[in-house]
């Protein structure tokens, strides 16, 4: 059995997955939680060519290009003799990206961030610029009180685009998601949604900030003060 690739933000676990024994097939791929984004295409001349976009804590990041050459990349390190090796390898899931040992690759990223993992073909539907445009229709949606279609849009996003939302966007569908059904009367529902939000949003900011890098406590703040506010809003009757 496939192991699942496991990450909050900043933190990544290596799936250990038989390799198929492929080409690397061109796309546009994304780790689960999306911090990192992988693009793969040709050239005008046949050259495979590769783009590496990720993120890590605190805002830190790693970006990569060059041509992938039998599975390989060989990109300029720090020392001239020793150069930041990638290695792409087709498997079930996408594509496993790996690199050799040492610090030369480090050349590319951020202290707090690596580009090591498998790269999955997520939905359009799921990549985040869709997922944004979602939102912001059931924003309208739930302006216009048309609350049943708020709902819909962001509770089949929540379902169908899961392994592929980022840590911070999933907060806010799910604050989104709960004040909808807030508004619907389903409390226990709501209460549901923000279930996974809850044992955090019950810490005092100050823990909070000892246990995130201090950008992404700034970030995530904001979604915990608003899963807060939606969790007294939805608490169940008192008999």
């Amino acid at each position: 059995m496939l192991n699942t690739l496991a990450r909050r933000v900043g933190i990544a676990t290596l799936l250990c997955v038989p390799l198929i024994a492929v080409a690397i097939e061109p796309g546009e791929y994304t780790t689960e939680k999306s911090w990192g984004t992988l693009i793969v295409k040709r050239d005008k001349t046949g050259k495979l060519l590769f783009n590496i976009d990720s993120v890590g804590d605190n805002g830190h990041s790693c970006t990569l290009e060059g041509e992938i050459k039998q599975g390989k990349a060989t990109l300029e390190g720090d020392e001239p003799k020793q150069p930041c090796v990638v290695s792409f390898a087709q498997t079930k899931e996408g594509i496993k990206v790996g690199r050799n040992e040492g610090m030369a690759c480090q050349f590319y990223c951020g202290v707090r961030a690596i580009f090591e993992g498998v790269y999955m073909k997520a939905p359009a539907a799921c990549r985040p610029e869709p997922v944004e445009k979602t939102r912001a229709a059931a924003r309208k949606a739930y302006d216009g009180k048309n609350y049943d279609s708020a709902r819909n849009l962001l509770g089949t996003v929540l379902k169908d685009c899961k392994p592929f939302l980022g840590t911070f966007t999933e907060g806010w569908l799910r604050n989104d998601l709960a004040i909808t059904l807030h508004k619907l009367k389903d409390l226990a529902g709501c209460r549901e949604t923000l279930k996974p939000l809850a044992a955090d949003a019950s810490q005092k900011d100050a823990k909070i900030r000892e246990d995130y890098a201090p950008t992404d406590a700034d970030t995530y703040l904001p979604i915990l003060k608003a899963t807060r506010v939606n969790l007294k809003l939805c608490a169940a009757p008192k008999s």
